[in-house]
C-alpha cells in the first residue's frame, strides 16, 4: 500500500484537478508533499521499531495508514488534501523499514532469499500495477476509491498481525537523537523539494540553489552528529561494509531506471498514441506479471547460488532492454513496446532482491533495523531525485528540439495542389505541423534519455561483478520475541 501509492496517484492527478479547480503547478503538491514526508520520516522508523516494539510499530502504522488514506478519500479542496496526504505518509515511511526488519528478525538467514523475493513483491511490483489499478478506478469508478480501497486492507492487515505475528521486544530503544533527526530530515526536504520543483522553478533560480546547497549541507551535518553522539538516530557506520555500500548504489541505479520508464512511458502513450490512462496501463501490466513471478525465483536462486550472477545477468538483461527502448518512435506498434518492457522487467526482477538480500545479509544483525531504513531510504529518494534529474534533461532536450524543428519549419513551403490552392487550411496545418514536431522532439529526447539509462545500468553490471560470489553464511543467532 505504502509504495503503490507512490504511482497510483499520477494517473488520478488530472482528476483531481479538475475536481479543486487547481492550478497544473498546484496540483503536483499532492505528490510531493507524500514524497517529501516519506523522505523525513523513514530515519525514524527504525528507533520507532525498537522503542515500541516492531510488532506494535508495524500494527500502529497500518492502522495509520489505513486511517490516512480515508481522510484523503474525504478531502474536500486541494489543502485538505495536502495535509492528509502529510498525514498519510508518515505511517506510509514506516511499514516497509519495519517490515524488513521483521523479516530479518524471523526468517532463518539459510532461507533469507526466499522471504525477501516475497517481500519485494511489494517493493518493485507495487509502482508497476499502480497505472493500470488506477487508471481503472480513476476510468470508470470514482478517483477517491484510489484511497478508499486502504481502508479494508489495512485493517485485515492488522488484524493478521495481531494473531499471526511474534510479540517482538520493544521499550529498549536508546534516547531520540533530535539533533541528527533534524539535519537529515531538513537535508532530504530541501533536497527532494528542490529536484521536485526544479523545472517549474528554473534549475539555476536562487531558489533551487539555496535549497541543494543547504540540502547538501545538512546532509553533511548528520555525518557528523551521527559520528559524534553516543547514540545515532542511524549508524552510518555500516557504510564500511563495502557489500552494504554497493548494494545501495546499485539499488538507486535499479529504483532510477525502474521509475523513469513507470513515468515516461504512460506519458508517450497517453498524449502521442491517443491511449486513455487504463488502456496504457494494462500495456504495462505484463511487465509487473513478469517481476511478480521473477521476484520470489530469483530469492530461492540467491538462497542456492549467492548474489553475483543473478545479479550480474538481470542488470545484463536490464541494460539491454533499456538500450532496445532507444527507438521508440510514435508508430512503435503496443505488442514490439510489451515485450520490451517485460523482457526489461524480468532482468529487475531477477536482480533487486539478490542485490538487496546481499548488502543487508553483510550487515551484523544488531545493526539491520538502521540497515533497512538506509535501504528504504535509498529506494525512495533516489527514485525521486533520477526522475527530477531525467525531467531535467527531457525538458532541456525538448526545448531544443522545438526551436530546431520551428526554424526548419518555418523554412518550408505550403503544400498546394496542381491549381496552386492549398491542399488544407493554414490554421489545420500548422496545428499538424506542430503535433508532429511535439510528438517527434518528445520520442528523440525520450530515445537519448534511455541511451544514458542503458549506460548507467551498464556501470551497475560492472558494480555487480564485485558482489560476493557466494552469499553470506548463516549467523545462527536466536530471534528472542516475548511470549
Amino acid at each position: 500500500m505504502s509504495v503503490l501509492d507512490v504511482s497510483i496517484v499520477n494517473v488520478a492527478i488530472p482528476a483531481m484537478q479538475k475536481d479543486f479547480g487547481a492550478t497544473t503547478e498546484d496540483i503536483q503538491w499532492v505528490a510531493t508533499s507524500y514524497s517529501l514526508a516519506l523522505g523525513v520520516i523513514v530515519p525514524a522508523s527504525a528507533w520507532l521499531g525498537e522503542k515500541i516494539g516492531l510488532n506494535r510499530a508495524y500494527i500502529l502504522s497500518l492502522v495509520g495508514f489505513a486511517a490516512g488514506s480515508a481522510l484523503c478519500g474525504l478531502a474536500w479542496d486541494l489543502n485538505s488534501m495536502i495535509a492528509f496526504r502529510i498525514l498519510q505518509a508518515i505511517p506510509g515511511g514506516v511499514i516497509p523499514v519495519v517490515a524488513l526488519s521483521m523479516v530479518y528478525r524471523i526468517v532463518p538467514r539459510e532461507r533469507i532469499g526466499a522471504a525477501m523475493g516475497m517481500y519485494g513483491l511489494g517493493i518493485i511490483v507495487a509502482p508497476a500495477v499502480g497505472p493500470t489499478l488506477g487508471g481503472y478506478l480513476v476510468e470508470y469508478v470514482d478517483w477517491r476509491l484510489i484511497f478508499f480501497i486502504n481502508v479494508p486492507i489495512g485493517v485485515v492487515g492488522a488484524i493478521a498481525a495481531v494473531v499471526l505475528l511474534p510479540g517482538f521486544k520493544g521499550g529498549v530503544a536508546k534516547r531520540f537523537d533530535l539533533p541528527g533527526f533534524l539535519a537529515i530530515a531538513a537535508g532530504l526536504f530541501s533536497l527532494l523539494l528542490a529536484l521536485s520543483e526544479g523545472e517549474s522553478w528554473g534549475w539555476t533560480s536562487y531558489p533551487v540553489l539555496i535549497l541543494l546547497t543547504f540540502g547538501t549541507l545538512c546532509l553533511a551535518l548528520f555525518v557528523v552528529i551521527e559520528l559524534e553522539v553516543d547514540h545515532p538516530l542511524l549508524d552510518v557506520r555500516v557504510f564500511r561494509f563495502w557489500p552494504f555500500t554497493n548494494s545501495l548504489l546499485l539499488i538507486a541505479i535499479i529504483s532510477i531506471g525502474l521509475f523513469g520508464v513507470l513515468f515516461y512511458i504512460p506519458v508517450y502513450l497517453q498524449q502521442f498514441q491517443g491511449m486513455g490512462a487504463f488502456d496504457s496501463g494494462i500495456l504495462l501490466l505484463p511487465q509487473a506479471a513478469v517481476m511478480a513471478v521473477m521476484m520470489p525465483l530469483a530469492g530461492r536462486i540467491y538462497d542456492k547460488f549467492g548474489a553475483r550472477w543473478p545479479a550480474v545477468i538481470g542488470l545484463s538483461v536490464m541494460a539491454i532492454g533499456t538500450w532496445m527502448l532507444r527507438d521508440v518512435s510514435i508508430e512503435t506498434p503496443h505488442t514490439h513496446l510489451q515485450w520490451i518492457l517485460a523482457f526489461r522487467a524480468g532482468g529487475i526482477g531477477l536482480a533487486m532482491m539478490p542485490i538487496m538480500t546481499n548488502g543487508l545479509s553483510a550487515v551484523p544483525p544488531a545493526n539491520t533495523s538502521g540497515a533497512s531504513a538506509f535501504n528504504n531510504l535509498v529506494q525512495r529518494t533516489s527514485s525521486a531525485m533520477g526522475l527530477a534529474a531525467m525531467t531535467a534533461l527531457m525538458t532541456g532536450q525538448q526545448a531544443q528540439g522545438m526551436s530546431d524543428m520551428g526554424a526548419l519549419m518555418g523554412a518550408q513551403p505550403t503544400p498546394t495542389t496542381a491549381g496552386g490552392s492549398t491542399t488544407t487550411s493554414p490554421l489545420l496545418q500548422e496545428y499538424m505541423l506542430d503535433q508532429a514536431a511535439t510528438g517527434q522532439v518528445f520520442t528523440t529526447a525520450f530515445d537519448n534519455l534511455m541511451l544514458i539509462t542503458a549506460g548507467l545500468s551498464a556501470v551497475a553490471v560492472v558494480l555487480a561483478l564485485m558482489l560476493g560470489k557466494k552469499k553470506p553464511a548463516g549467523t545462527g543467532e536466536k530471534v528472542v520475541v516475548e511470549a
